[in-house]
């Protein structure tokens, strides 16, 4: 792959993974627990995985600022909002998993 393919490349991912952060920021319906439970991934999980890119690009974040630029704001404040308590199946299917 050339340069300017693997340019173009990085420049689809980097906006692929824009239209996922900003759908996950307005489907504030959907629980991380749920994502979890279908995809084995939630929005912390993005977080982390910001922050570890981050570091190995030498760029120190830590992961409550990569959780608001996933979350779109505060994690705190976006728990508050919008996270509700896990029903006993999710948590049933959750930890089924494990």
């Amino acid at each position: 792959m050339n340069d300017n393919n693997k340019n173009l490349t990085m420049e689809i991912q980097a906006e692929v993974f824009q239209m996922l952060i900003k759908h996950l920021q307005q489907k504030t319906d959907v629980q991380n627990i749920d994502l979890m439970n279908l995809a084995d991934f939630c929005r912390n999980c993005l977080s982390k995985w910001y922050v570890s890119s981050a570091n190995k690009k030498g760029v120190e974040i830590s992961y409550d600022e990569a959780r608001e630029i996933v979350y779109g704001m505060p994690y705190d404040e976006w728990k508050s909002m919008y996270q509700k308590e896990a029903t006993k199946e999710q948590l049933e299917k959750f930890n089924a998993k494990k």
